[in-house]
């Protein structure tokens, strides 16, 4: 019975786990069966780990023990979270890894209908709400991320912040992509963050205009260079 109930942790885990790997979040497969997988024994342990000090003098609380796994994955979960500049990264993955423990805590339980059914309303929130979000209305307000891709050597950079600034846009994290060997060396792939109570499509379509910028792409935009 307790092998079965770290079989089925082991499994939903790994399940949840390689919903992360595919979408190539900093915490994967192997970390989410680890954590769900090591709390479904942290579960069976408290609960016969000590029968064998049991005593009328003796008491345990089993649930002690368990109690641990919420606080000790808290620390796990903020290891994942960071915070750069007004951009937070990682609350997602966090948040999966603390239901990923709450599914071994169920498995090692014996509550095996429950870690099912948690299990597979991840999928629905991942698979099913994701896209939902995407097609609601963005505050104007809200940070929009871009990704440039233009020619080195151009000056293409200073030309675009200096659009950013004369339309009103704030620009927050700057990052540039490690470079393809098989790509033109002169192409250079950046990331950046704007915020602005402007239009982020006609930004990027202004954008588009400059010389030597290739494309310019993001979650609501994507302008290639005519």
């Amino acid at each position: 019975m307790q092998v079965g109930e770290l079989a089925l942790a082991l499994v939903l885990s790994a399940a949840i786990g390689l919903e992360r790997e595919i979408r190539q979040k900093s915490a994967g497969l192997r970390t989410h069966t680890l954590v769900g997988f090591g709390a479904a024994l942290i579960m069976l342990v408290s609960k016969y780990g000590f029968s064998d000090v049991l005593s009328e003098r003796v008491m345990l609380d089993p649930s002690r023990v368990a109690a641990q796994i919420v606080s000790g994955i808290g620390f796990i979960g903020a290891g994942l979270i960071f915070v750069r500049r007004d951009a937070v990264r990682g609350l997602t993955t966090a948040a999966v890894i603390w239901l990923t423990a709450a599914v071994g805590m169920a498995a090692g339980a014996g509550l095996w209908l429950l870690a099912i059914l948690v299990t597979a309303g991840h999928f629905v929130v991942m698979f099913a709400l994701t896209p939902l979000v995407a097609r609601l209305p963005h505050s104007k307000y809200a940070p929009s991320r871009l990704r440039l891709v233009y020619l080195d050597g151009r000056g293409v950079m200073r030309q675009v912040l200096a659009l950013c600034a004369e339309r009103h846009f704030l620009v927050g994290e700057l990052s540039i992509e490690q470079r393809d060997e098989d790509r033109d060396p002169r192409t250079i792939s950046v990331w950046m963050t704007v915020q602005g109570n402007g239009s982020v499509s006609e930004l990027a379509a202004a954008l588009a205009e400059i010389d030597g910028l290739l494309s310019v792409s993001g979650h609501d935009v994507n302008t290639p260079r005519p």
